[in-house]
């Protein structure tokens, strides 16, 4: 049985970032997943570095909202009360995290980390060679209503207050800035100095192709039990080998509870569920990210196509693909820009959320030797290398360089 200092579950943009970390400190290591590295939730992402995402989807303003969200066949959100009823815990957490003062907690811890997230990805960026698959043009969010705008502004003050810069539009500079946009527009915000990648799943792909030149090993089988002990863990894989190691990472994202004996088993892990669509002609239509805000998703230009990103399923993870969101996402690019003919490759893909809009970082609950990370929602392309720094700095038993008491799989 070989044996590991790190054996890593999941080879996603946190995975790998992880496993790539771990290798460039020196460290034995196995990386898991029966899937491509990249292939999952992030290589559908919106592609966006969004340092500025420090304000959670839970909102004091959700409970006057959730009506109309939940009913209009306009919504960005979509419902299944069947699965909302099998879960209670979660839903009624998710709603007690929407109070002011919790929600400004949240974005301050969530600013915090964000405001490391560049300093990781530019060290894996140069490791593997990845610089060409960013771009550095900003980021513009609009809104089409002067309602919707000043809706927005306890949202942009907490971003301020988290040291995130951005510039106030006017429709006018909106439309200066980008000028296929057809829609309506009352303002906007222009996150100064934000980037954007490429193709995220070629980004994973390098990380993990310098990985496998440091020496890295990797396992192309899904890790699906941990044994751990006072020395260590054995890891068995979905093709029946077992593997040991000293310490083990969970990073599968939305589906990291399924892995038995972690103790990821007890957190309550949910799923928002996003769609895309890709429109392969029209890349060179915006020349950078644009988010619409009342109609929750981004138009960024990438490697592919103009890609339109977004929406919220709340359902369960192996519930059918489902036509609406895509329906509503074609619907909705329409009337932003001009109709763009028919979209390609529409796709579902798997947010891992936790009810406190927090990503769960740090040592299991039931063994230290199970390091959790996994919950980064819609932020995972942003966080996913400094939550590989953080990871292997657990793993060898330093201390991170940020304080991650707010992230502990231990909250709960």
């Amino acid at each position: 049985m070989q044996d590991f200092d790190l054996i890593i579950a999941g080879a996603g943009i946190v995975g790998t970032s992880a496993a790539l970390m771990a290798r460039m400190e020196g460290m034995s290591v196995l990386l898991c997943d029966g899937e491509t590295p990249g292939s999952g939730t992030v290589s559908g992402s919106a592609c966006t570095i969004a340092t500025y995402a420090n304000v959670p989807i839970n909102s004091p303003s959700i409970f006057a909202a959730l009506p109309t969200l939940l009913t209009s066949a306009d919504s960005p959100l979509t419902f299944n009360w069947k699965y909302g009823l099998q879960n209670p815990r979660w839903m009624l957490s998710f709603l007690r995290n929407c109070r002011s003062a919790k929600v400004e907690e949240i974005a301050a811890n969530l600013g915090r980390l964000l405001a490391k997230a560049d300093e990781s990805i530019d060290a894996l960026t140069a490791e593997s060679g990845a610089e060409d698959l960013f771009v550095q043009n900003d980021c513009l969010y609009i809104w089409s209503t002067k309602a919707g705008f000043d809706a927005a502004r306890a949202g942009n003050e907490m971003r301020k207050k988290a040291g995130v810069t951005f510039d106030e539009l006017t429709e006018e500079e909106v439309r200066t800035l980008e000028p296929a946009i057809q829609g309506p527009v009352h303002g906007g915000l222009q996150y100064k100095g934000a980037r954007h990648v490429l193709d995220p799943q070629a980004l994973t792909l390098r990380y993990h192709a310098r990985y496998l030149a440091l020496g890295g090993a990797w396992a192309q089988s899904s890790m699906t039990q941990v044994q751990p002990d006072a020395t260590g863990v054995t890891v068995t894989l979905a093709d029946g080998t077992q593997v040991r190691g000293k310490r083990c990472v969970i990073a599968a994202g939305a589906h990291s509870t399924r892995i038995r004996g972690t103790g990821a088993e007890r957190l309550p892990l949910g799923v928002e569920r996003g769609y895309n669509i890709l429109y392969p002609q029209s890349s060179a239509l915006t020349s950078r990210p644009v988010g619409w805000a009342e109609a929750g998703f981004y138009a960024t230009p990438m490697a592919q196509g103009l890609r339109i990103a977004g929406t919220v399923e709340i359902a369960s993870l192996y519930a059918p693909f489902n036509s609406r969101n895509t329906d509503y996402l074609h619907r909705k690019s329409k009337e932003m820009f001009a109709p763009l003919g028919a979209p390609d490759k529409p796709w579902l893909g798997y947010r891992p959320t936790m009810p406190d809009a927090l990503p769960v970082i740090g040592f299991s609950p039931t063994s230290d030797n199970v390091i959790l990370a996994f919950g980064h929602q819609h932020i995972g392309l942003t966080l996913g290398p400094l939550t590989g720094r953080i990871v292997a700095d657990l793993a060898l038993g330093k201390k991170p360089n940020i304080d991650i008491a707010a992230f502990s799989p231990k909250r709960f």
